[in-house]
């Protein structure tokens, strides 16, 4: 603990409102009436100087680093509309080309059905050649075949009644007989 001499408090006497006989200053000597003056001319070059110090120095840094800044947006938006303008053009012409690449699958699809068509209908018509010839082939082999079996009919027939007339005792007239069997076959 301090001890504390009587009369301490009058041996520092004050010589002003704000200094006291040791040159201490007697409170917060921002608060001290005398001192406003000189204290504002002092706020004032201080200030001033860091006005200058921020408008030669700070500022301009700042500034230029602000306008980098605003440029570098600048290209980066510049750059994106043209991108996005690219991007736009791209999908254009995939919608085009997509477009032109169903109308050319349209067509050659087309075209195979035609050919397609085409090439049956020749075959059906070659087929269809080949089966009236065929036909007429058949119907011919059968008419020979129907003639060949009249023909051979006509023969066991002529041949079968000269047997029955010889049969019955009588000698055959193959003209006679030739006769009722031509009259017999036609109806």
């Amino acid at each position: 603990m301090a001890t504390e001499t009587p009369g301490a408090d009058h041996a520092a006497q004050a010589v002003s409102a704000c200094v006291d006989s040791y040159g201490s200053a007697i409170g917060m000597p921002q608060l001290c009436g005398e001192w406003i003056g000189n204290q504002v001319f002092w706020l004032i070059i201080t200030l001033v100087v860091i006005y200058f110090i921020l408008a030669r120095i700070a500022l301009p840094r700042i500034a230029s680093v602000l306008a980098e800044r605003q440029g570098t947006i600048s290209n980066d938006i510049a750059a994106a509309e043209a991108l996005k303008r690219k991007a736009e053009e791209a999908e254009k012409a995939y919608d085009k080309a997509l477009a032109d690449a169903r109308t050319e699958a349209q067509v050659i699809a087309q075209k195979t059905r035609d050919d397609i068509k085409a090439d049956l209908a020749k075959a059906i018509e070659k087929a269809d050649a080949e089966i009236a010839a065929k036909s007429a082939e058949s119907e011919q082999a059968i008419a020979e075949i129907r003639a060949s079996a009249l023909e051979n009919v006509q023969v066991v027939a002529k041949d079968t009644a000269a047997a029955i007339v010889q049969a019955l005792g009588h000698k055959p007239d193959q003209a006679r007989i030739d006769a009722a069997v031509d009259a017999r076959m036609k109806g």
